[in-house]
């Protein structure tokens, strides 16, 4: 590594500490302030309200728990957006690694929370039924049912769930794809699928990472990790609209991406976090916590 892009990277990382900091302090003020002022039960009294306008009244517990945490997701979306907003278009415009425009980051919000509210309220409602008929054991049956919906949700969440918000493209046949199947091949990594995803829409980070349980593995490569695959590197066909506009694909001397053997030294690292059973660990271990 040159010391100029050492030193851009030293640079950015103490601004996102910085930032960390910051927004954690502010987050800890937030929520100890809740607690002193009363904002939960004063939320809680105003959800039963709003369920009880609506036909439902208190016996209806689990109506007035959907509309208490609907409120409060919302709430914490609303006072984080200003965080949000900063570290996107001050800190990583800043460094140079922000591809967003505003408009684009607004309608991806509004969407995260749409699709957020579809999937927790009907768990949450599921839940809640299982915690009011579990009877005394009821902590092991709610267990069991977290435990499955988080691994229902690691499956489906690159297949259906992520494509809400990227484009995901089977990677062409090439010298790339071959070496990924060679190295799969070799310490049995049952891989199926090799996709790339459209990241360079939101930034110029690059990042891989698989998915999948059992026989059934897929590998996702950020177009931005890849040289010859990135839009970055495009240049912008004058007059077009829609993606590029709000990419706002730029032309660089340097080439975003890396060569064929760095994209493979990249998903090593994560096929070695598989081979080692790293994530079958951290789930356990996650489960020991919860």
């Amino acid at each position: 590594m040159d010391s100029e892009t050492f030193e851009k990277s030293r640079l950015y990382q103490l601004d996102k500490s910085t930032f960390s900091f910051w927004s954690g302090l502010y987050s800890e003020l937030e929520g100890t302030m809740i607690l002193i002022c009363g904002g939960i039960p004063f939320l809680w009294n105003l959800s039963g309200q709003i369920s009880g306008r609506a036909g439902f009244g208190p016996e209806y517990e689990i109506v007035q728990s959907l509309v208490f945490l609907l409120l409060a997701t919302l709430f914490s979306a609303l006072t984080g957006l200003p965080w949000s907003l900063y570290n996107t278009f001050v800190i990583e415009e800043k460094h140079g690694f922000n591809q967003q425009t505003l408009g684009f980051f607004f309608k991806d919000a509004i969407k995260k929370f749409i699709v957020t509210q579809c999937i927790l309220l009907p768990v949450t409602s599921l839940l809640l039924y299982i915690i009011k008929i579990g009877g005394d054991y009821f902590f092991i049956y709610a267990w069991l049912f977290t435990l499955v919906v988080s691994l229902v949700l690691v499956t489906i969440y690159a297949d259906y769930i992520a494509p809400l918000f990227d484009k995901f493209i089977p990677l062409p046949e090439g010298e790339l794809k071959q070496q990924i199947e060679v190295m799969a091949k070799s310490i049995d990594f049952p891989l199926t699928k090799v996709y790339v995803v459209e990241g360079s829409k939101r930034s110029s980070h690059s990042n891989a990472y698989f998915y999948g349980f059992f026989k059934n593995k897929r590998i996702v490569l950020f177009d931005t990790l890849l040289e010859d695959y990135s839009a970055l590197n495009k240049e912008p066909v004058e007059g077009e609209e829609g993606e590029n506009e709000e990419t706002k694909s730029k032309t660089k001397n340097k080439k975003q991406g890396c060569k064929n053997e760095e994209v493979l030294a990249v998903l090593g690292h994560e096929l070695g976090h598989w081979k080692l059973g790293h994530t079958i660990k951290n789930i356990i271990i996650s489960q020991d916590y919860s």
